[in-house]
């Protein structure tokens, strides 16, 4: 069963609904509803929304293999975690104007540092 990955699942999945109901809030205001429109505001709601779509459905997958698997419990917090604020911190950064890219940056390297560790993790315990 699992204890930790669910957290971070729901926290991720409450993060991806704000960041639909920001989109669908541009959406009826701009009065677009397919595309962008070329509208730079909708255009970076839209991109921070589906970044969240790309990357936290593989990190929630990657934790809960890694936790089926017997990863420690600390560490799954510490990868969940630091998934989580990356994602965070990156929509925030892209709701900026101007864009704050530094935070940008640092949303997508929290991101990576926990995908990547878990990806090798997950691929370690599996064959030893």
């Amino acid at each position: 069963m699992l204890h930790v990955t669910p957290i971070y699942a729901g926290l991720l999945g409450l993060l991806f609904a704000a960041l639909s109901l920001r989109v669908i809030q541009a959406r009826r205001r701009l009065g677009i509803s397919l595309g962008d429109g070329g509208e730079a505001e909708l255009q970076r709601r839209v991109r921070s929304q589906a970044n969240c779509a790309e990357y936290a459905p593989f990190g929630i997958l990657l934790l809960a293999l890694a936790e089926l698997q017997g990863m420690a419990g600390a560490l799954l917090h510490l990868f969940g975690a630091m998934l989580f604020l990356g994602r965070v911190v990156h929509a925030w950064s892209l709701a900026q104007t101007p864009q704050v890219l530094p935070a940008r940056v640092a949303g997508m390297a929290l991101t990576l540092f926990s995908l990547i560790p878990v990806a090798l993790a997950n691929i370690l315990m599996a064959v030893i």
